[in-house]
């Protein structure tokens, strides 16, 4: 055996000495989580929003003042908790004024579309807000007085003409809108989008809720102004009339939000929807409203709607099963009669201090908006009006050329219109909301905390919950010959964890300080991702900056495991909250553990994540002020178009990640917004060429505006930059590496 050269065996020797030399210790628990960490985090988040769900209910009453002293005092104090209704399902748009219905005919064919002894039904359309005309159907009785006017609102999977009895699918019992006419009064039936397929398993719906949501509408929004732009022509033609609304199904959604919102309406009817709505997140979609449950149940709705009548049909709902693909999972159920008598049963409390006492009626029927509720909600609206005999038969439908799916391709197209209209006159609405004083950079930081706060509490959504003790437990889990790492776990708030791993270079030296670079991965990415691998999108950047002697440490974020992570941000939403709302807590729980670091430098501290980790560095630094800089890769871009846009090839609203859009940045808080709240601190983008994640256009377009803030705004050169690299979506780690020894003040090795 040939014996090894001296040289070999020194070399040895120090590799050794190298790979045993004393780490700074880790004063923590030992760390006994077995199995993945990742799913226990996720788990963990998933039973403390579920438990924040349950709990919001006791919660609200923070938000009502109400005054039972009188009706009218009543109606008073109520209406801030009105407003915010109206504000969070996005009735923002100033409705059109209009003389009458606009007949739906043609030259080839009358808006005549039935007719019998006793009502006439016509096609009609009218202006509701902005461009957008409303359609449905006009059914008038013939040879009476107009005992009450009514809009009539079925439910999304059906026709105006179902309803009306122009069209097969309902037995003439079940044919609400016909049967109120025939009973007197004046109906109008708007069409509501449906939600059957448009594109890879995106249901119509959902497909307008995506752009409208991030605008700070809603499609639940804009078919109310539907009806309410119906309700401000029968108050201005027929004032003394009673008005009221009905619907089954989304249709009944779309009544009880009516009849909350605008007190001109004399009653409702609420057919196979009435419930709580604790379990939103399991609903359609295009039914999350954020921050619904902060203020609102459907007992809170009912009392928003007293002392007015409202009229609630416990029948058979609409049902449906969505498996999701691209759009979001959701299941569509009759509420069980129990949960619905609960609900009812907080409704009267809620309002139990009215005299006269509100009619809330409750109704156990078999058949959805049959005689017995129909009749209980005419009699609401004009006392003695009975209701008329069901019909023997369908009303022949006179129209040749009528082609229902056309009028509803035509509807959405109007509807998504308006969104991208929204979204194209946007940098203007952005541009007078942050308007931070830029005449100083004193004045500046001082300015900007406002715009901090409204961040956090209004698009982000903040948790007042008290944070854990740290309680830090760890474990050594990698090591090279320069590095050391350890998994570390931190509480953060009941059942939430903060993890990640902790990379300590090897040559640190007694009662040094280092600068520490926090780094983070991308969708469904775990902290081994960024440090072992050399995967295609991370090429090890921790392990390579803690090779070039920085501390790092590579947080497991929220986004991992698909729809388990997607379903969280459904169970946050109506809370007012994001799934940034955990993650931004988990990051200050990070950063002053770290900060209790004999070893590392409390303000140097920095922030560098790729893909759904530059979204966090979009998000997090504007909170976590301990973030010294933060560097944006593989993700800045006009978010907000790509949010919105139904033209942009880049755009989420065709994606699967239909946990992406965020309420309201259109009128708020772009990334160029976003990079205001970091500053003055030094701020960075990593941008490839052939990152299909945006265009180099956008990209440059709203990094324009945060390069005009930090240099020609605020006078500080050096502190914001761009790389531009030959490259797709990955680190490239080279002007990012530089940035970072220069900011951080570590020396290049």
């Amino acid at each position: 055996m040939k014996t090894p050269a001296p040289a070999a065996i020194l070399f040895a020797g120090l590799l050794s000495l190298q790979l045993t030399q004393a780490q700074p210790p880790l004063d923590t628990k030992p760390l006994t989580i077995e199995g993945d960490i990742a799913s226990h985090l996720v788990a963990g988040v998933d039973r403390f929003l579920l438990r924040e769900l349950s709990d919001s209910v006791a919660q609200r009453a923070r938000h009502w003042q109400r005054d039972f002293t009188s009706h009218e005092a009543y109606a008073k104090s109520v209406e801030p908790n009105r407003q915010r209704l109206a504000h969070i399902i996005g009735l923002r748009d100033e409705r059109v004024e209009f003389d009458g219905l606009t007949l739906a005919s043609t030259t080839a064919e009358s808006a005549l579309a039935g007719q019998t002894e006793r009502i006439t039904v016509r096609a009609v359309r009218w202006p509701a807000f902005g461009d957008v005309t409303a359609t449905g159907l006009l059914l008038e009785p013939r040879g009476r007085d107009t005992v009450a006017n009514v809009v009539a609102l079925p439910d999304c999977n059906q026709f105006p003409e179902q309803i009306a009895g122009l069209e097969k699918g309902l037995p003439p019992k079940l044919q609400f809108a016909r049967r109120l006419a025939e009973s007197g009064c004046r109906v109008v039936v708007p069409l509501l989008v449906n939600r059957a397929e448009k594109m890879s398993k995106l249901s119509n719906r959902e497909y307008l809720y995506r752009a409208a949501f991030e605008m700070g509408r809603h499609l639940v929004g804009y078919e109310v102004q539907q009806s309410l732009a119906v309700v401000d022509w029968f108050k201005r033609r027929w004032a003394d009339t009673p008005v009221g609304v009905v619907g089954w199904g989304e249709g009944g959604l779309i009544a009880l939000y009516a009849a909350a919102v605008d007190t001109r309406i004399d009653a409702a009817c609420v057919s196979g929807y009435f419930d709580s709505r604790q379990d939103i997140w399991q609903e359609p979609i295009d039914r999350n409203v954020f921050g619904l449950l902060e203020q609102f149940g459907d007992a809170e709705l009912a009392s928003l709607i007293a002392p007015r009548a409202l009229i609630i049909d416990a029948a058979k709902g609409p049902e449906a099963i969505i498996p999701g693909g691209r759009g979001a999972p959701a299941r569509v159920v009759t509420p069980a009669i129990e949960s619905v008598r609960a609900e009812v049963a907080r409704a009267r409390q809620l309002t139990s201090g009215l005299e006269p006492e509100p009619v809330i009626k409750l109704l156990a029927t078999t058949e959805p908006l049959g005689g017995e509720a129909l009749g209980q909600f005419l009699d609401t609206l004009q006392p003695g009006a009975a209701l008329g005999q069901a019909g023997t038969a369908n009303i022949p439908d006179r129209r040749n050329g009528f082609h229902a799916a056309k009028r509803h391709a035509e509807q959405m197209h109007k509807l998504d219109r308006h969104t991208q209209w929204l979204l194209r006159e946007s940098p203007y609405v952005r541009k007078q909301f942050y308007r931070p004083d830029t005449s100083s950079l004193a004045k500046f930081e001082a300015s900007n905390e406002k715009y901090r706060r409204l961040f956090y509490d209004e698009v982000i959504g903040r948790f007042d919950n008290e944070v854990l003790p740290f309680n830090a437990r760890s474990r050594k889990s990698h090591e090279s010959e320069k590095w050391v790492g350890h998994e570390v776990v931190l509480d953060v708030f009941p059942d939430v964890i903060a993890y990640g791993i902790l990379i300590l270079p090897r040559d640190m030296k007694p009662d040094e300080q280092r600068p520490v670079v926090v780094c983070q991965h991308g969708l469904e990415g775990r902290p081994r991702d960024i440090i072992e691998g050399d995967h295609y999108a991370y090429h090890d950047f921790a392990a390579k900056l803690a090779e070039r002697g920085f501390i790092t440490f590579s947080p497991q974020n929220l986004y991992i495991f698909t729809d388990r992570f997607r379903t969280l941000q459904r169970k946050a939403n109506p809370l007012k909250k994001s799934l940034f709302s955990v993650i931004i807590p988990q990051h200050q729980q990070i950063v002053d553990w770290l900060k209790t670091l004999p070893y590392v430098d409390k303000k140097r501290i920095a922030f560098y994540g790729l893909s759904y980790g530059g979204k966090t560095a979009m998000r997090v630094p504007p909170v976590v002020t301990d973030y010294c800089l933060s560097i944006c890769s593989a993700d800045f871009n006009e978010w907000v178009d790509k949010n919105a846009s139904t033209r942009n090839p880049h755009s989420y609203v065709k994606s699967g990640e239909y946990e992406i859009f965020e309420w309201d940045l259109g009128s708020t808080f772009n990334y160029a917004e976003m990079a205001g709240l970091i500053a003055p601190r030094p701020f960075m983008v990593e941008r490839g060429h052939h990152d299909g994640v945006a265009s180099d256009e956008t990209v440059g377009f709203e990094f324009a505006k945060v390069r005009y803030l930090y240099q020609g705004k605020l006078k500080l050169p050096g502190r914001c930059e761009i790389e531009w690299f030959d490259g797709p979506h990955t680190i490239n780690g080279e002007g990012t590496f530089e940035f970072l020894h220069r900011h951080l003040n570590w020396p290049r090795r």
